[in-house]
């Protein structure tokens, strides 16, 4: 067990006080921070992804440029090597439009680059290495915060703190005294209490392994913001009787994510269940992932390809999400590219690929490379799932002895989720 950094709990804001207001008046013509969250928060509103509430109150209160003052805009083409970015400062007037553009408009927001410390960073150009950490997509963190049904006076585990933002939006709703923030990068810790108290926000930081938690104490929300392959054991064993956890799980390939919600009843029984999701966030620090090289990608459009055939059988719809999630762990090494016109999906790992295009109409043609036939995997996984009555929603069943088995209700379908891993390993991003 690695052992835990745990920064003061000083101070400590009451639930449902608003954040510190840092807009005042914006002269004539310059960036409107307040508007730009009105506005953000009403797309998600029309959008069906935030409903009225404290989640919502919360978001229109927040401002992010407080939280993120700093951030990337990438300037290299795809593909361009070495990749470039522009660190953006929002103390700069001429960064502010651009920045307001890219903490409002709802999509991720890259805050450090190759590890670098948070605090005290200069604006200006950086190439090589990669992005480390980024705010999620406002849509998905909002409609998972608004799924845990954050209370005044909850205690809230935020397990992998970014930016804060979903640190902020407990402590708003919950009060601060009860928030406890937890990531392994301890730059990522010193920014966001920096930036949170700020804001008049004094939750618990904590350094130290997302996976463990915070052993000995109990929380009725646990949140963790990045995919991992199960449940940790030590969050659950954390869960308070009428608590709530969170976890995005995935295999290796970041195709078809599902969420495992777990709730302890009030006599301190557990249950579990595992929903086919569309979105979900960026893999831990750790995790192994497979994706689809532009050659690979090119190959599988143009290619020939060892065999075609015509085929009435369809393949599988985009919105058979509880099908894809079963791939996902029952056809292992599998990679969608979403961005093809049609169905297109690789195997990394052996070089197989399968490409289906309509051909007219009723008639679909399927190409298929490789060693692997992954047509006829996927054909035969449907026909076991609809046999299964074609679930969205698996029982995640947690075994005493530490084992984890997503299963259809009727049990004619289900998988293992892998084994934990050393604790010294996959924690937070």
């Amino acid at each position: 067990m690695s052992t835990l950094n745990t920064g003061p709990a000083a101070g400590g804001r009451a639930a449902g006080r608003t954040a510190r207001s840092v807009d005042g008046d914006p002269p004539p013509g310059a960036p409107d921070p307040a508007a730009a969250r009105a506005a953000m928060v009403a797309r998600l509103e029309r959008t069906g992804t935030l409903r009225p509430g404290p989640v919502r109150d919360a978001l229109l209160a927040l401002p992010r440029e407080v939280l993120m003052p700093q951030a990337y805009v990438q300037r290299s083409a795809p593909g361009e090597e070495p990749p470039r970015w522009d660190l953006l400062d929002w103390s700069v007037p001429r960064d502010r439009p651009e920045l307001l553009g890219l903490l409002y408009d709802g999509a991720g927001v890259p805050v450090q680059h190759d590890g670098e410390p948070l605090l005290g960073r200069t604006r200006g150009s950086r190439s090589g290495a990669s992005i480390t950490s980024m705010s999620t997509l406002m849509d998905l963190t909002a409609s998972l915060l608004d799924e845990l049904d954050l209370r005044p006076g909850h205690r809230v585990l935020d397990v992998g703190t970014g930016a804060g933002v979903t640190a902020a939006v407990a402590c708003q709703v919950c009060g601060d005294r009860g928030v406890v923030t937890l990531d392994r990068d301890r730059h990522l810790i010193d920014a966001a209490a920096t930036r949170l108290a700020d804001l008049g926000f004094r939750p618990e930081t904590v350094c130290g392994s997302g996976e463990q938690g915070l052993p000995g104490r109990e929380f009725d929300r646990v949140f963790v913001s990045y995919a991992m392959e199960r449940v940790p054991t030590a969050l659950v064993e954390q869960l308070a009787p009428g608590g709530r956890l969170l976890a995005h799980v995935t295999s290796a390939s970041p195709s078809w994510p599902g969420l495992a919600v777990v709730e302890r009843a009030l006599d301190g029984r557990v249950g579990a269940h595992l929903r086919a999701v569309e979105f979900a966030h960026r893999a831990g620090h750790g995790m192994e992932r497979i994706r689809l090289s532009d050659e690979f990608r090119r190959r599988i459009v143009t290619g020939p390809g060892t065999w075609t055939q015509l085929s009435k059988l369809a393949p599988p719809a985009d919105g058979d999400r509880g099908l894809w999630l079963a791939a996902d762990h029952l056809l292992k090494g599998l990679v969608r590219d979403f961005g093809a016109e049609h169905l297109a999906i690789g195997a990394p790992g052996c070089g197989s690929w399968l490409r289906v295009r309509p051909a007219g109409r009723s008639r679909w043609s399927v190409t298929v490379h490789g060693p692997r036939d992954i047509w006829k995997e996927i054909q035969d996984l449907a026909g076991r799932w609809r046999a299964a009555g074609s679930p969205g929603d698996y029982r995640l069943v947690l075994e005493p002895d530490g084992g984890q088995r997503a299963a259809s209700a009727c049990g004619r379908l289900s998988w293992r989720l892998p084994a934990p891993r050393p604790p010294d390993e996959g924690t937070s991003t």
